[in-house]
């Protein structure tokens, strides 16, 4: 099971930012988790939300050089150790984590892990083979 997210290309330039999420706000579509990376010329705006082919679709409209890529939702007690535990099971299995980020959902005590991996699919398999529940995006969609 994997989620769809979009890469915002963004300059550093004031304001930028404040404009995707006025697009996105403006058009319902809601942000469900979100990482930002920067260098010194641009921003990379990476971005679970409700409606990502709406939302990829209104930012191009706009301007804005965005891509699309298929992340994994790894749910974890959120706890000391959880994170560990995570990788533990994906140590020596030969997957690489390029990226992730996190967020703490509302209730059940949870996180949500955000994963890239060089081999989503892979890591999907061992994920499950170790009793760790992996999101669908229509999950994602409802936290």
């Amino acid at each position: 099971m994997k989620v769809e997210q979009i890469s915002i290309f963004l300059e550093n330039k004031s304001g930028r930012l404040a404009e995707v999420t006025e697009i996105l706000a403006r058009n319902n579509i809601n942000l469900r988790a979100l990482s930002l990376a920067d260098t010194a010329d641009f921003g990379i705006f990476r971005l679970i939300v409700s409606d990502p082919a709406g939302a990829a679709a209104l930012l191009k409209e706009s301007g804005f050089t965005v891509g699309m890529n298929e992340v994994v939702a790894v749910v974890v007690p959120d706890r000391p150790g959880g994170l560990a535990g995570i990788l533990g099971t994906l140590q020596g299995k030969g997957i690489n984590v390029e990226y992730m980020y996190a967020f703490v959902q509302k209730s059940e005590g949870n996180a949500v892990l955000i994963f890239r991996f060089d081999d989503a699919d892979k890591a999907i398999d061992v994920l499950r083979q170790g009793s760790i529940r992996v999101l669908s995006g229509e999950e994602m969609k409802k936290l």
